[in-house]
């Protein structure tokens, strides 16, 4: 698989500034040769939540918007990867996904909504980097009312010594 930076410049994505955590806790920990990165939200490039990935899944917005949300919790959650690693390249894998999506009542399209983030992980990461487990929750609320939250587990390759 190409670089995993190249081939987001082929998708046309701009991986943007990471987002500060909202609350006590930091957005990424290395534990040995595995990298967990916090929840993150669907924030756009400006660092704001379009109005389109907000609310509910099955009463303020459906499946597409919710596809894009979760796309872009991915995108997001590979700009804290960078951040937390100093280059992409360091991704061994991505191992797991955890989504959390802001359903309404007798919403059942979570995998749907969800594989918006998968399907972006296998396209930047290929499919056996990008293949990965993952669950998915409907839940009742999420920080600032967004439809979808993401968190992350990714396997690296040890830092290379300078």
């Amino acid at each position: 698989m190409a670089n995993i930076e190249a081939r987001l410049k082929e998708l046309g994505i701009v991986l943007p500034k990471p987002a500060n955590p909202l609350a006590n806790y930091v957005p990424g920990v290395i534990a040995g040769d595995l990298l967990f990165i916090s929840g993150q939200l669907p924030f756009d490039a400006q660092g704001k939540i379009a109005p389109g990935h907000v609310g509910k899944l099955g009463l303020d917005i459906f499946n597409e918007a919710g596809q894009e949300a979760a796309r872009m919790c991915a995108i997001n959650l590979l700009a804290q990867a960078k951040a937390a690693l100093g280059s992409l390249s360091r991704i061994r894998r991505c191992v797991r996904l955890g989504g959390f999506v802001n359903a309404g009542p007798k919403f059942h399209a979570l995998p749907a909504v969800m594989n918006g983030a998968s399907d972006f992980m296998v396209a930047v990461l290929g499919p056996e980097k990008g293949r990965h487990t993952r669950t998915t929750v409907g839940v009742a609320e999420l920080p600032m009312d967004a439809a979808v939250e993401i968190d992350a587990v990714f396997e690296i390759d040890p830092e290379s010594h300078h």
